[in-house]
């Protein structure tokens, strides 16, 4: 039954992951019929992030009083909800006033899953989860891709992700007697009697920088990501083609290295899997911002910059119950979910300022800044909070 539960847990993070690239995809198409600027797509996206931030700072209470089962249950059928009236919404004002629910169901899922599997699996399969959010994410594009190319319209994708998400829900509502199981009950009776305020949880030693962390580790992932592509166009004069090719190789190097990394999560431990990240990162973005007129060292890069990236957020989630104690872990996570949508959301705007008012070739420093973040804060955390 155990096995089971995780096995439900990872399609979750599928379906957590599928339409996080939809509204992109899907956009271009999106501004016609709609009638509103190519722009108004960062409106939408700003509703979502404000969405998940808020449910991330909640999830503590929330989960602690109805358990994390039903909290995932009930935050996916919220979100394949907001996803079936993407699908028929014909005003941009419907679809940001759907975009709260959108957001409000991915953050409360992000923080209860990711909680969940800290305190009760093993660092591989933290790794594994965050994986199978990277299949998600990878496999929603192509079925906005393939739903506009066979002529069925971008309605048809949000439609078909929707159903997928309302299976997903069914599957977690049957599954809630697992859940309830004496093994995990057992636990999970002491761990929620009662939510942990929010100041109470800043003030614990090294909650402050865990945040900063996370905070870089997303601006980090987030603008090395969105900017890749226009980076290798305008500085390194890569042609569009190639460059979106090795855009999309970071995001495949984090998914694939994710995957590696928990056949040797266990072996190595969460604080030597974020040394070995952050240092692969280190290589990446030396390859990336080095003047060489062949281009093939900047492409190599960032293939190293996502397999360097692969194992650092899931460790340090999962090291989470060990550092602030499993009796703190949910309220810490939620808070780092928000600190980490915060870090995702406002960094790559910043960049894009930065590329338009001075220059893009700021591209690797700039990634330079929150991988040092990265390093000092979690070797801060591992000073301040040490384990065996």
């Amino acid at each position: 039954m155990f096995s089971l539960l995780l096995a439900v847990i990872y399609i979750a993070f599928i379906g957590l992951g599928l339409p996080d690239s939809l509204l992109g995809s899907a956009w271009p198409l999106m501004v016609g019929e709609l009638g509103v600027p190519l722009s108004h797509a960062g409106i939408i996206t700003m509703i979502i992030c404000a969405g998940t931030i808020v449910s991330s700072l909640l999830s503590d209470k929330v989960t602690r009083k109805f358990g994390a089962g039903l909290v995932t249950a009930v935050s996916v059928s919220l979100t394949a909800l907001a996803l079936l009236g993407f699908s028929l919404g014909n005003s941009f004002w419907l679809l940001c006033l759907l975009a709260i629910p959108y957001g409000m169901g991915a953050g409360a899922v992000d923080a209860a899953l990711n909680n969940y599997v800290a305190l009760h699996y093993a660092s591989r399969h933290m790794s594994w989860l965050h994986c199978f959010w990277g299949v998600g994410a990878t496999v929603g594009p192509y079925i906005m891709g393939w739903a506009i190319g066979a002529s069925h319209g971008w309605r048809s994708g949000y439609g078909i992700v929707s159903a997928i998400q309302i299976v997903i829900a069914a599957v977690l509502f049957l599954s809630l007697p697992m859940w309830r199981k004496k093994h995990t009950e057992s636990i999970e009776t002491e761990e929620y009697e009662a939510a942990i305020g929010l100041k109470a949880v800043l003030k614990m030693k090294g909650v402050k920088a865990i945040l900063l962390a996370f905070l870089g580790y997303c601006a980090f992932e987030s603008t090395a990501g969105l900017w890749a592509s226009s980076y290798l166009v305008e500085h390194r004069n890569v042609d569009a083609e190639t460059a979106a090719f090795f855009a999309s190789m970071f995001y495949l190097g984090i998914t694939a290295g994710r995957f590696l990394s928990g056949f040797v999560a266990d072996r190595f431990g969460d604080k030597n899997m974020i040394r070995i990240g952050v240092g692969l990162m280190c290589c990446g973005v030396v390859l990336v911002a080095l003047p060489m007129d062949n281009v093939t060292v900047a492409l190599a890069g960032l293939v190293v910059l996502g397999i360097g990236a692969a194992p650092v957020y899931p460790s340090v989630i999962h090291s989470t119950p060990e550092h602030f104690g499993k009796e703190n872990s949910h309220a810490v996570v939620g808070i780092q979910m928000a600190s980490a949508y915060c870090g995702s959301t406002f960094m790559p705007p910043l960049f894009g300022l930065i590329a338009q008012n001075i220059n893009i070739a700021f591209y690797p420093y700039f990634l330079a800044i929150f991988v040092l973040l990265l390093l000092i804060m979690t070797e801060r955390v591992n000073k301040i909070c040490p384990t065996e």
